[in-house]
This record gives C-alpha cells, sequence and structure tokens, in this order.
C-alpha cells in the first residue's frame, strides 16, 4: 500500500475513545501510539518524557486511564492530557509527549507523515 508515509491502519481499526500502538519501523515494538477521540486522532511516540525509552503502555494498547480521559505512564504513573501531550500529573510536569504528524487518506487509512 503506497501513500504519504508508513501505513499504519484504516480508523475504523482504533475503536473511538481508545488507543492503539504501533510498529511502523518493524523494531518489534510499539514506538508511536494513536488516541482516537470521533474524528480527531492523536498521535505521539511511546515514550515517556521522564525517562528516556519508557514505554507508555502497562499491555498492549492500554494507554489510557480507566475512563479514556487521560494517557498514564505505566513505569511512573504521570498522566498526560491526550489533546496536546501536556503532562498534567507526576514526576515530568512541564513536559510533554512528543507528537507525532498523521495523514487520513481518502479510503479512511492512516499515515505517520512525521518522524518516529
Amino acid at each position: 500500500m503506497t501513500g504519504p508515509g508508513m501505513y499504519l491502519c484504516r480508523l475504523h481499526d482504533i475503536a473511538d475513545g481508545g488507543a492503539r500502538g504501533f510498529d511502523p519501523r518493524g523494531d518489534g515494538r510499539d514506538t508511536v501510539f494513536v488516541v482516537r477521540q470521533g474524528m480527531r486522532l492523536h498521535a505521539y511516540r511511546d515514550d515517556c518524557p521522564h525517562v528516556a525509552g519508557a514505554p507508555m503502555a502497562w499491555r498492549k494498547d492500554a494507554y489510557l486511564n480507566g475512563d479514556g480521559s487521560r494517557i498514564v505512564c505505566s513505569a511512573h504513573g504521570a498522566q498526560f492530557d491526550i489533546a496536546s501531550g501536556a503532562c498534567t500529573l507526576g514526576p515530568c510536569l512541564g513536559q510533554a509527549l512528543a507528537r507525532v504528524a498523521l495523514a487520513i487518506d481518502g479510503g479512511g487509512g492512516i499515515w505517520v507523515t512525521g518522524d518516529v
């Protein structure tokens, strides 16, 4: 499949209000995750700013708190605003997740268009 970058999945493959991790470079671990809120997608590197290289999810695709209102780091309990990636609670206050640029094609395909 060809497009504007690295293909991740189709929009309907991510549940509304849910999150999903991806391994677009084929490294054997998720390096990007996407949170879906309706038709809005928020993508970040799967890397806590508190400790470089620390994955965010405590298990596959488990990036959000219980009510789905915040992104949570499994290693430190830090909480992040979904829309901005800013840390709102925890050891990395004043820091933010690294945003990843996405594009959605006419068929609903989601593509990473920036660095991962």
